[in-house]
């Protein structure tokens, strides 16, 4: 007598372990995973999405433009090399403070204290730098005492939440400055980076445990490092780093024309390996795959646009050629492309990324599931004052000193406005690093065409405040068309 199989449901262990036993039938099981679209399916579908309010940086990307043309038509010398050239440096301590902003609005917080914690954070690395390291000798055994308690402090706090690159920073921070190492460029920078960072600790823990909004914390702590920073300059006072080469450097300065070409081999021929090599390993292994016709075009699209900014940039674009030679990419944008990089790569790459979107989308939803939310909240705080730190660093570096209005003034207005008009909700859970580089480079452009044609900074501030809200109404109401859609 011939004995019947035993049967199982789709979706028991029997199955789970037949599967396992055979991959083939796993995938055959699983189809909708291995389901790819073809090119005509794939731009349907990518319209269907906009039309639903999916826009992402659409909008800042047509702002963009619109605003290249007009200014191209106003302007005569709007669109030439070197003041495209120089709308990078101009734009990238905003810039880069709104990368470390957008993690802090994925989970619908605020940091209203990031441009003063960027410009408190330069104070430090150019006192450090003026006086050789002696720290105590500058700031008086008072403040200087008070400065390493803070560290300590912020150092604790993130030990304590288990934040331990917090922690880490805040400690070489502390020894760099109780020490009182002999002073360094690039020392400086790391020790403007564990300020940063040590600002972030203190701002995390009071919102994650202590449960206070992000607004009146970050509002609380504008006016305390302000009144830091202050401190530390004095009241008109200015230190200047334009004795140091490498720091004034940072945003004056370009690589040589075969520098700059490296740059470009490595950035975008890196870029297309990468994608590529991903792209055809998941194509192999039956995943789902964008249609190869445009990956290959967007590929092929950003090599020769990169090829053809480097070469422009490498052309010299000095005024007086026969007599000073400027020429080849400026500085400031590997440092922007490493942290566009390295952001990009943290939240779409790491399980801490998808923690992230996970506390902005549902931060009830993604307790449940197991997330430590308050130790996520933290940390966002943590990584945007440090990077923000760099952003202070850039800005420093442009204008050669620093002062107690740095970090202030509209810097922390451009830097929050640059996140939100490339796309980053202010209601959390959506948004990339990429978005702050194009609202960013929307605020540059406003600002870099309008003193072009000689606008008053009231004209500036009204344009720019305009420009801003019409990038919230535009993420208001692809929500609101996102939320009809799904019903």
């Amino acid at each position: 007598m011939t004995e019947t199989p035993a049967k199982h449901e789709v979706g028991s262990p029997a199955d789970a372990l037949a599967q396992t036993q055979n991959p083939t039938a796993a995938i055959t099981d699983f189809g909708i995973d291995t389901t790819s679209m073809s090119t005509g399916e794939a731009l349907r579908d990518y319209f269907a999405r906009i039309r639903a309010g999916e826009l992402g940086s659409l909008p800042s990307l047509f702002g963009l433009l619109v605003l290249v043309i007009l200014f191209s038509a106003l302007s005569d010398n709007f669109f030439t090399l070197a003041n495209i050239a120089n709308v990078f440096p101009q734009g990238a301590g905003v810039i880069i403070i709104a990368m470390g902003i957008v993690f802090v609005l994925l989970l619908g917080e605020i940091d209203l204290a990031a441009g003063v914690a960027s410009g408190t954070a330069a104070s430090v690395m150019a006192l450090h730098y003026v006086h050789a390291g002696n720290l105590l000798g500058s700031m008086g055994s008072g403040v200087f005492i008070t400065f390493i308690a803070v560290l300590a402090a912020a150092m604790l706090l993130s030990a304590y939440q288990r934040i331990w690159g917090g922690a880490a920073l805040s400690l070489v921070g502390l020894l760099i400055v109780a020490i009182g190492v002999p002073a360094n460029a690039w020392l400086e920078i790391l020790l403007a980076i564990c300020v940063g960072t040590a600002i972030g600790c203190i701002t995390g823990f009071l919102v994650s445990k202590i449960g206070m909004p992000s607004f009146v914390v970050t509002l609380a702590l504008f006016i305390v490092w302000q009144g830091v920073l202050l401190q530390f300059i004095g009241e008109g006072g200015t230190i200047g780093i334009t004795n140091s080469d490498i720091l004034y450097k940072i945003s004056n300065g370009n690589l040589d024309v075969l520098g700059s070409w490296i740059f470009f081999l490595v950035a975008a021929g890196g870029f297309a390996v990468i994608t590529l090599l991903s792209h055809f390993r998941r194509l192999q292994r039956g995943l789902v795959v964008q249609p190869t016709a445009l990956v290959l075009v967007k590929v092929g699209a950003l090599v020769v646009l990169s090829a053809l900014g480097t070469w422009l940039l490498t052309i010299n674009r000095s005024p007086n050629k026969a007599v000073v030679t400027i020429e080849g990419v400026p500085y400031v944008i590997p440092v922007m492309l490493v942290l566009l990089v390295a952001g990009t790569y943290v939240l779409n790459r790491t399980k801490y990324g998808r923690y992230v979107y996970a506390v902005g989308g549902n931060k009830e939803a993604a307790r449940r599931a197991g997330i430590d939310v308050p130790k996520i909240r933290a940390s966002v705080f943590i990584i945007g004052s440090a990077v923000a730190a760099i952003g202070g660093i850039v800005a420093a570096s442009k204008v050669g000193s620093v002062s107690p209005q740095s970090g202030g003034l509209n810097t922390l207005l451009y830097s929050v406005g640059a996140a939100v008009i490339g796309g980053t909700s202010l209601f959390g859970g959506k948004g990339r690093v990429a978005d702050a580089v194009v609202g960013g480079l929307v605020i540059a452009v406003v600002i870099n065409g309008l003193g072009l044609l000689k606008q008053p900074a009231a004209v500036v501030n009204i344009v720019t405040g305009l420009v801003l809200l019409l990038a919230a109404t535009v993420d208001a109401l692809s929500r609101r068309r996102a939320a009809a859609s799904t019903r």
